[in-house]
């Protein structure tokens, strides 16, 4: 069994250029891993709180000092010298020294930082591919392997760019058949989309959070009008050839019972209808966070009418959250979960959520976060989770490609085909 030898931490610097956490794992055999844990800028109300110093003298705030501190003391302090079955022994015990529901007293940022330095030092231990460590933490699915397949940011706004456009990302899905030419595609469409905008609104590259791109549009919809012609542009069929999924993230313009975008104010009813009719005129196959968080009747409308095959995900809505996910299928509210650890807090839990999601018979997203690093675990977590999607960000920055790259080393090392979309 493995038995903890130091965990210790160190303050980084993730994609935006603000604090984050790296845990250093090293187990008594010798083997010993690092991992770095990403933060977001669009989240939820139950997600599991990020400890941050809050001397505003210092990242304005944001300082992470103290949860990365807390990895040698108390969490090393306490477990050194303990042998851990599993990864869930070991989840459990950093849980027991927290103490707390959304884990403020030693913050979500550090006790996943050593709960994914620890399955990474573990599964160095035992020669494993870090993938296949992941896959032994959820029952074994009965479609054998198959890669996620990506969802990739074109465009964005809101919390991910400049709030031109309220809704927070356009994305496209291109359905080839190998990982390989689902990221030419994507290149090809991206570089469309650039010369696009230059041609539109003569405006050089600008690039929100995540890497796509964000043009001074007037309307959500007319992004969504824009990346039909991007993907037109490189010689591709939408709906075809490639698809197109949209992040609505509406709990951010919700107030006041309404809904409040390009210019309207919207009743839940109506912005379910606008909904369903971006999914019916632009083959969509997802619409992630349509609703608010809490308009739990909302939700409950819209999966009820959007077309079949097109996916109500919840992220604000679930935030990874067993509690949560239960709420929403016994009110069947949505049918398919976005996957975010850092949401939750340690990797037991996270798979917890993905247990849950798939015995409903819900797709899975396993999703990355606005402010990234480097550290690409999240591509073996998708794998080895049998994530239907992956959503990373868009085909540019060393954060997002990281991850694509390593997908790309899966795919070579495995020969397993990618997963189709309504597979299950």
């Amino acid at each position: 069994m493995p038995t903890l030898a130091t965990l210790s931490g160190l303050e980084i610097l993730d994609s935006r250029g603000r604090p984050t956490v790296r845990a250093v794992c090293t187990l008594r055999s010798g083997a010993s891993a690092a991992a770095s844990v990403p933060s977001g800028a669009s989240t939820g109300s139950a997600e599991a709180l990020e400890l941050r110093d809050g001397d505003p003298r210092r990242y304005r705030g944001k300082g992470c000092l103290t949860a990365a501190a807390h990895l040698a003391d108390p969490i090393s302090a306490a477990l050194a010298g303990q042998e851990f079955d599993s990864q869930a022994a070991f989840d459990a015990a950093l849980l027991a020294l927290d103490g707390t529901e959304d884990k403020h007293r030693l913050g979500a940022n550090a006790l996943l930082a050593a709960s994914l330095a620890f399955a990474r030092a573990c599964a160095l231990e035992r020669g494993q591919p870090l993938h296949a460590a992941f896959a032994g933490m959820l029952p074994a699915g009965a479609d054998g392997f198959a890669l996620p397949r990506p969802m990739i940011n074109l465009f964005s706004g809101g919390k991910h760019a400049g709030g031109q456009v309220a809704i927070q990302d356009v994305l496209i899905v291109p359905l080839a058949d190998t990982m390989p030419d689902v990221l030419a595609q994507a290149a090809e469409v991206y570089q469309c989309a650039a010369e696009l905008i230059a041609e539109r609104f003569a405006m050089r590259l600008l690039r929100a959070d995540e890497g796509g791109l964000a043009p001074p549009v007037a309307s959500a919809e007319a992004l969504l009008s824009l990346a039909v012609e991007a993907v037109e542009r490189a010689g591709a069929a939408p709906g075809r050839d490639i698809a197109l999924a949209v992040d609505v993230a509406s709990t951010h313009f919700h107030a006041g019972g309404l809904y409040h975008l390009d210019g309207a104010r919207l009743t839940s009813e109506a912005m379910a209808a606008l909904l369903v009719r971006w999914a019916q005129r632009y083959a969509l196959v997802s619409i992630e966070d349509g609703l608010a968080e809490e308009d739990w009747a909302g939700w409950q409308a819209l999966r009820a009418q959007l077309p079949a095959g097109v996916l109500a995900l919840g992220d604000d809505l679930l935030c990874t959250n067993p509690r949560r996910i239960r709420q929403a299928l016994a009110l069947q509210a949505a049918d398919a979960l976005l996957l975010k650890v850092n949401q939750i807090g340690t990797l037991t839990e996270a798979a917890e959520s993905a247990r849950l999601a798939r015995e409903a018979g819900w797709r899975v997203v396993v999703s990355a976060r606005s402010g990234e690093t480097e550290d690409d675990w999240l591509a073996d977590l998708a794998v080895g989770w049998r994530g239907d999607y992956i959503k990373i960000g868009s085909i540019t920055q060393s954060e997002r490609l990281a991850k694509y790259n390593r997908l790309l080393e899966i795919a070579a090392e495995t020969g397993w085909p990618l997963r189709r979309i309504g597979q299950g």
